[in-house]
């Protein structure tokens, strides 16, 4: 019998299908309904397959097939597997926002898992948003759990060049504006850049996300790096098979796991692949459903002392199929393993430690050391000041070194309709030294917190030669982007934060080596401001929409619900 149980010495599973009573007869006469007799799941681990599989998320396309994987190794471990499915969070399609159902898909997640009869999960993600909300689901409801993700892309090629999505697209797509390409040009990469299944194949969110699971201690040793067309991948999903029936009879929960200690190993790995912005709300939401508190200010202080040794697009060089032969995640955590807390606990039942000691690098133009790094400090850094009173981020590794000290007059875009119809205006008063700054797109405002926050350039500026200049907003930005681009501007404009204030002409400030991010006006305009400033008319009157923008926390909340923080476990049914 498992040593993992709910106070009884028995399998939770068991409350379903042991007893000789009504209830225990409709439960196993369901299974028994779709061919399975009693012998393959009595006594049994039920392990759960939640798949996020979907036609919607070209990134997760995928993902039916790996669960077959999954199941071989759970059936040959000596357990009983179930799929079911969950919301799925592709970045192509969701609108207005996938961000604004991220905590949907985690409470789908976590209620599946604690309404069922299920001793462990094993969840299959991919895209960017899918990954975090199942392990913020999977943290809260505290059942042996085990991350599974479609993998990377392999690389695209166009005309003799490597591409990654997005970051590759971005780049054209800003030629394109210029004038540099042609149309047909541009379109002729749609067919060479998205060549295999998987997620986008750069140090984006989805990437980022698949290393920290990896780091956390919640994905087996491999999977945050092999491609997902690699055969591998399928090998992975089994092997994760085999290790969530260990974990239950081990009784290793994600609480196990996810510590203030593997916590702070994951934003040592993201600091030190530049990985994505998004990547710092996704961990306060999560290290926040496992009761952990994490200021943004933590991820600075942790910045300053980890150097960025990963040559990755968009802040590099390589893609994450060269990661993967170079030594995929383990190779990174050995090489910043002075820095880590190597004695957390992960899923293989071993400690960090254990799981990378035999790691090598395979080439260091991908993965650099500590004492030859890309950037001295991490590819994050936080900024704080009268702008953004809680704070706000830059990617200075993905930003133009020359801007990252800038003081420049405000170009100010109320919202993104007002700016999708002005940035082009050959009337628009703007010039290089400018800071471009948009309005409305946090968490309330946007709605959602969308991907609004790389600010196209104006195309007159574009037509001039210049590819880059500084943008503030309150929005996120694709992990797969690029540029000198300030985000996550907290208190957002919405509910009333200093960038709702911004008038066009006033002086701004972005002081990065010291971490300032400043408006430059008196405090007595500020309140002249202030006291006719009006919120902006809500966004939805009814049904998820309004509990979301009554419930969602600021981006250094992670943008969760108020009311999901902290981890309630699954106990006994009633």
């Amino acid at each position: 019998m498992s040593e993992h149980n709910n106070g009884n010495g028995t399998l939770r599973s068991e409350e379903w299908f042991g007893p000789k009573d009504l209830e225990g007869f409709l439960h196993r006469a369901g299974l028994k309904s779709q061919g399975f007799s009693e012998s393959e799941f009595q006594g049994k681990p039920v392990i759960g397959i939640a798949n996020s599989w979907s036609e919607l998320t070209h990134c997760n396309a995928h993902l039916r097939e790996l669960a077959q994987h999954v199941k071989r190794g759970v059936a040959a471990a000596g357990g009983f597997p179930l799929e079911f499915p969950t919301i799925s969070l592709g970045e192509f399609f969701i609108s207005p926002t996938s961000m604004l159902l991220r905590n949907l898909m985690s409470m789908d997640v976590e209620e599946m898992i604690r309404a069922a009869p299920l001793d462990g999960v094993v969840l299959l993600s991919g895209c960017d948003k899918t990954t975090p909300a199942m392990m913020m689901g999977a943290v809260s409801a505290d059942v042996p759990a085990i991350v599974v993700t479609g993998g990377p892309q392999l690389k695209g090629n166009w005309r003799g060049q490597d591409l990654g999505s997005c970051t590759d697209c971005r780049r054209y797509w800003v030629e394109l504006r210029a004038g540099r390409i042609t149309q047909d040009e541009y379109d002729s990469m749609e067919e060479a850049i998205y060549r295999s299944p998987g997620h986008c194949m750069v140090m984006g969110t989805a990437s980022s996300m698949g290393g920290i699971a990896e780091t956390i201690g919640l994905s087996l040793p491999g999977g945050g790096t092999i491609p997902g067309a690699d055969s591998r991948r399928k090998t992975h999903s089994e092997e994760a098979g085999r290790a969530i029936v260990d974990l239950v009879n081990k009784g290793i929960k994600p609480s196990d796991v996810v510590t203030p200690e593997s916590i702070d190993n994951a934003i040592r790995f993201l600091l030190a692949v530049g990985g994505s912005t998004n990547a710092i709300i996704h961990l306060t939401a999560i290290a926040g459903r496992a009761g952990i508190e994490l200021p943004l200010s933590h991820f600075d202080e942790l910045s300053r002392t980890t150097p960025m040794i990963l040559n990755l697009k968009p802040s590099g060089e390589y893609l994450m199929e060269d990661l993967y032969y170079a030594g995929g995640v383990e190779a990174i955590l050995s090489r910043i393993s002075p820095l880590l807390n190597l004695d957390e606990m992960t899923v293989t039942g071993k400690t960090l430690g254990e799981n990378i000691a035999d790691a090598t690098v395979h080439n260091d133009r991908v993965i650099r050391t500590i004492e030859n790094p890309l950037f001295k400090e991490g590819g994050i850094v936080a900024l704080s000041g009268s702008l953004a009173p809680d704070g706000a981020v830059i990617k200075h590794t993905a930003a133009s070194p020359e801007l990252l000290t800038h003081t420049g007059r405000a170009v100010v875009f109320e919202d993104y309709e007002d700016l999708h119809a002005r940035i082009d205006s050959d009337d628009l008063d703007v010039t290089i030294n400018d800071v471009l700054v948009l309005k409305n797109t946090g968490p309330i405002g946007g709605p959602g917190m969308p991907e609004s926050g790389m600010l196209p350039l104006p195309k007159k500026l574009l037509q001039q030669g210049h590819r880059d200049m500084v943008r503030i907003s309150d929005a996120r930005m694709s992990g797969t982007a690029f540029g000198t681009v300030v985000l996550h501007v907290t208190p957002e404009s919405a509910i009333g934060g200093p960038l709702g204030l911004v008038e066009n002409g006033d002086m701004i400030l972005l002081d990065t080596p010291n971490r300032r991010l400043d408006l430059l006006v008196d405090d007595a305009e500020l309140e002249r401001r202030r006291a006719v400033w009006k919120a902006p008319a809500a966004k939805y009157n009814r049904g998820y929409g309004q509990m979301y923008s009554q419930h969602v926390l600021q981006a250094d909340g992670g943008c969760d619900f108020d009311f999901l923080r902290g981890k309630t476990p699954v106990k006994l049914r009633v």
